[in-house]
């Protein structure tokens, strides 16, 4: 599989990183998996850890949870899945996007502000942020395998230095200090998070 991906992008830096073949395109990576599609929808995917075995997934099912607890609430989690993945890469948090989106959902569906509007996307980050910290060392079930993800905690010190911007950014906004704030969302996520709207 390498090869012919090799061939169609001579260019471009292609490596095997355990499961995945990860190509590097100038603005962004992909992750190729090979799979194997089972009877039950599912599919096999091949794992070169531990002496090599077989993996089962459930995209369908990933992605039908995902779009469910979406529309529930109020369109929430797309978005804030994608800032959590910009604070991911701006802040090297050592946890896994799959890991993220989960937990993502897991929190949205108990947040108060999940039926809001995008106004108050700052209090739903800062919660999320509070919520990530207590789940160190706690796992995570993939929807459609059941599979239980550990979390560990390399990432937790992230999350806590998150939260303390968050909040400090929130305190800024209740005050009218929109650049102050600003400058706080921008250590979270970037400097793609404009300073001020």
């Amino acid at each position: 599989m390498k090869q012919a991906i090799v061939e169609t992008y001579p260019d471009t830096d292609i490596r095997g990183d355990g499961q995945v073949i990860l190509v590097r395109f100038e603005t962004y990576n992909v992750e190729v998996v090979p799979a194997f599609l089972l009877t039950n929808r599912h599919y096999w995917i091949c794992n070169t850890h531990d002496g090599g075995s077989y993996k089962e997934t459930a995209p369908q099912a990933e992605a039908i949870y995902i779009e469910d607890i979406d529309k529930t609430n109020n369109r929430n989690l797309r978005p804030l899945i994608r800032m959590l993945k910009s604070w991911q890469a701006w802040c090297s948090v050592p946890i896994k996007s799959f890991e993220l989106e989960l937990l993502a959902a897991d929190f949205i569906g108990r947040s108060p502000w999940r039926s809001k509007d995008f106004f108050w996307f700052d209090w739903i980050t800062r919660d999320f942020f509070a919520y990530l910290y207590h789940r160190a060392n706690s796992s995570v079930v993939v929807p459609g395998t059941f599979e239980s993800i550990y979390l560990g905690n390399a990432w937790q010190s992230r999350a806590t230095t998150a939260y303390l911007r968050a909040e400090k950014a929130c305190r800024y906004e209740e005050f009218n200090q929109v650049e102050a704030a600003g400058e706080e969302w921008q250590k979270i996520f970037g400097l793609q998070i404009p300073q001020t709207v």
